[in-house]
């Protein structure tokens, strides 16, 4: 069993930066490919960012590409996601999530986290 917490979201104004941190309780955790998604009010959730977990390839939405960036540290087994020029509609519950295997960008992953509120003001 894997176990993620997040943390680091928050209430931030439109054009600000934030970093979100989710730490994993694996021992193995360098075999897993950490992934983030989002979920905004009466929508599904999306994929945000990924990152696989041999040569730490970085994979983005194009919806955030250019103002995210994802990042693993191993020795901490915790992944980030710095996130900048946020916008409203960024606004939403952010899940870290592990697997084995490749990111992928839809939601089949093995463990989740309980998610963190990030809320982008206009």
């Amino acid at each position: 069993q894997v176990q993620l917490v997040e943390s680091g979201g928050g209430l931030v104004q439109a054009g600000g930066s934030l970093r979100l941190s989710c730490a994993a309780s694996a021992g193995n955790f360098r075999s897993y490919a950490m992934a983030w998604f989002r979920q905004a009010p009466g929508k599904e959730r999306e994929f945000v960012a990924g990152v696989s977990w041999i040569v730490e390839i970085p994979y983005y939405s194009d919806s955030v590409k250019g103002r995210f960036t994802i990042s693993r540290d191993n020795a901490k087994s915790t992944v980030y996601l710095q996130m900048n020029s946020l916008k409203p509609e960024d606004t939403g519950a952010y899940y870290c999530a592990a697997r084995r295997g490749n990111v992928i960008r839809e939601d089949d992953y093995d463990y989740w986290g309980q998610g963190t509120q990030v809320t982008v003001s206009s």
